[in-house]
């Protein structure tokens, strides 16, 4: 069932996080932010969504990292219920695609509840000052990649944000699979 993301809550502050990377370092939220804001994305490895977007999320962080975006990706989802979605298959994942980001692992899902994240991908902009100013979509993708000329919601949201701390007052949500929850115990 597709899930998607609420609208916008502009100035909303990202909380902070420690989370341990593919590459065996620790992140922090200082660790990944930018000079002239930080995008934070939920993710994961399996999800229809998120691969119909993969190549051109990797595309848009390398040009976003080069206005000075800091980017994170976050993966909250329970490896029990998805083995693809484990720690090991993550810096597969992240190999595969040459990921210029850290990739993190959220084994309490602590973060993903702290952000309120509800789908993969879900997309989280803030401004200089960690402020949110985008919750919208990659582009018009959903399980299957758009046309190559479909507009770059992100990128352009996230450039906006770079240049003038706003983000777009129009935002089309993202939609992905939900957050595969842990079950209580």
């Amino acid at each position: 069932m597709a899930v998607e993301t609420p609208i916008c809550d502009f100035g909303w502050q990202a909380p902070d996080f420690s989370l341990p990377g593919v590459d065996g370092k620790t992140y922090t939220l200082d660790d990944v932010k930018g000079a002239n804001g930080t995008l934070v994305v939920f993710m994961c490895n399996h999800c229809p969504y998120v691969l119909a977007v993969i190549e051109r999320l990797v595309r848009d962080v390398k040009d976003l990292q080069a206005k000075g975006i800091g980017v994170v990706a976050i993966n909250a989802n329970d490896p029990n219920q998805y083995a693809e979605d484990s720690f090991d298959n993550m810096k597969v994942m992240a190999e595969k695609h040459a990921f210029t980001f850290p990739y993190l692992f959220d084994e309490t899902q602590d973060i993903a509840r702290a952000y309120d994240a509800v789908c993969t991908p879900d997309f989280f902009g803030f401004d200089k000052d960690l402020g949110l100013q985008y919750r919208g979509r990659l582009d018009a993708s959903r399980k299957e990649t758009a046309p190559a000329d479909a507009r770059r919601d992100l990128f352009e949201a996230m450039s906006q944000v770079a240049e003038t701390g706003q983000g777009p007052q129009d935002q089309i949500p993202s939609m992905g699979c939900s957050i595969k929850w842990r079950q209580a115990s």
